[in-house]
């Protein structure tokens, strides 16, 4: 058992049960990622869906930055993300009103329509509206998985525990791109089974909500302080939770007194995280890791990768990617949050860096890349992949959902949430055509991006390892030399 300022707990097959099935919903969100870069670079997809960018793929002088140039095949991405930032909103309400619980299963089961509308279409308007019930499904799951396991999580493994919804992306991310791999030569539909086999975690997330617990700080919020306490001593495997009771009870008093969650965002406490929390779902998106992940098929054919060699590529960078975040998990905790970032941030530079300037002077707009340029790429990817795993994959979701005040913390979530299916949506809409205007300077713009945020964590953003979510404004915001002065 540990002991950590009167939180007392011990690690219990249900509550690692509860961790693990709840984490599925980063599991879905995960596999969509992967799925649609391989299933857009899919002959039999394209033939059916946009038969313009097929026709281009086979002319064979097409410039490699251009082929899969299309705003409608980036939609086809993109239109998720846009329903999940809306839907993020809506989540908030469904959490707060009707519990973590509740939402997940109703983030499970409208994720289960958009599989089977994705997967049944015979036409855009389908293929489309397949899309945003996926988005509406990743709205409510993101909002909400994240704040689960934060609120059951002990404070010695909070972190580690909430970076298991990180590493279920990266498995989705992975599994999505072993089925990529053996659905491409299934044909005429490879894609039906890709896009339909996304009904298999989110049947598992419905499932597991019959076995899992709310959360004690949700129960005791919507007037069950009886069933919240017995959940608390549940999940902890001890039955002396009283400290951490009582401070539950005593911020979900405080939240009671705040009226409109959305408004009181602007009040000094929540401004830090809310600030924070934006920063960092920006900074994720714009170190250039989605337009590789979505596209990463459609990249390596750029690249002059020919037959299988873009899955098999994608595969092998979707491995590094769960296995770098493991890593997140053992030193999260251990090293701290701030690290983790500043350091990822020297070694992504370098990757992206070396990646345009070996495409500028090795690629040309119809040639390809020879054996050795192309295995360099690759293992850079894969470094680069490696960084960002460990780091603002995991965290951006980590640090928003443990440091805001409980009084607003669904409500600034859902814009921690829906900036990052914003600016995802912006960078699945617009890689394929910034790749054909800009070509290798793609990766010089994402390197300038990741030199900010770099310095933005320097001297931004407080450590918060080991400090309790209910104590963050006093020992953290308070505390750091920007922000205190708002207070």
């Amino acid at each position: 058992m540990t002991v950590i300022e009167g939180h007392n707990s011990k690690i219990t097959v249900y509550v690692v049960s509860c961790w693990i099935l709840a984490a599925f919903g980063g599991l879905m969100f995960g596999y969509d990622i992967g799925i649609s870069g391989g299933v857009s670079a899919m002959d039999d997809f394209l033939i059916l869906f946009f038969g313009n960018v097929y026709e281009r793929k086979k002319t064979a002088k097409e410039n490699n930055y251009c082929k899969y140039d299309d705003q409608f095949l980036q939609l086809f991405t993109s239109s998720l993300y846009l329903s999940a930032l809306v839907a993020s909103f809506f989540a908030s309400k469904a959490a707060t009103k009707l519990g973590r619980k509740i939402t997940m299963m109703m983030a499970s089961l409208i994720f289960i329509a958009g599989a089977v509308s994705s997967a049944a279409a015979h036409n855009k308007k389908i293929l489309i509206l397949g899309r945003i019930l996926f988005g509406v499904g990743i709205g409510f799951g993101n909002e909400t998985v994240p704040l689960f396991l934060t609120e059951v999580a002990p404070i010695q493994h909070r972190g580690a525990v909430n970076i298991l919804f990180q590493l279920f992306i990266t498995i989705g991310i992975l599994i999505a791109n072993l089925v990529n791999f053996i659905t491409v030569n299934i044909h005429p539909n490879g894609w039906r089974i890709s896009l339909g086999s996304a009904v298999v975690p989110a049947a598992i997330l419905f499932i597991g909500t019959f076995v899992i617990s709310d959360t004690p700080m949700s129960l005791v919020a919507r007037g069950k302080p009886e069933k919240g306490k017995t959940t608390l001593k549940k999940i902890r495997g001890v039955t002396d939770v009283d400290v951490e009771y009582e401070e539950i009870v005593a911020s979900c008093e405080q939240a009671k007194q705040v009226k409109h969650a959305f408004r009181n965002l602007t009040q000094p406490s929540s401004i830090p995280p809310l600030v924070i929390a934006i920063m960092l779902q920006i900074f994720q998106q714009f170190t250039g890791i989605n337009a590789i992940m979505f596209y990463a098929p459609v990249l390596f054919q750029t690249m002059g990768f020919k037959g299988s060699g873009p899955l098999i590529s994608a595969v092998v960078t979707g491995l590094v990617n769960v296995l770098s975040t493991c890593v997140a998990i053992i030193a999260v905790d251990k090293v701290g949050r701030k690290k983790l970032l500043i350091q990822s941030c020297c070694q992504m530079l370098i990757c992206q860096m070396a990646i345009g300037f070996i495409l500028l002077k090795n690629l040309s707009e119809t040639g390809g890349l020879d054996k050795t340029m192309a295995v360099i790429v690759v293992l850079l990817v894969c470094t680069y992949v490696m960084a960002f795993a460990w780091s603002w994959g995991p965290l951006g979701w980590l640090i928003p959902s443990e440091t805001f005040p409980l009084e607003t913390r669904t409500a600034g979530f859902a814009f921690a949430v829906s900036t990052n299916m914003l600016f995802t949506a912006i960078i699945a809409q617009a890689f394929l055509t910034t790749l054909c205007f800009m070509q290798a300077y793609t990766f010089f713009f994402f390197s300038a991006w990741i030199f900010v945020m770099g310095l933005c964590a320097i001297f931004f953003l407080p450590e918060t390892k080991g400090i309790p979510i209910d104590a963050m404004v006093e020992r953290a915001w308070k505390k750091h030399p920007v922000w205190k002065k708002l207070f």
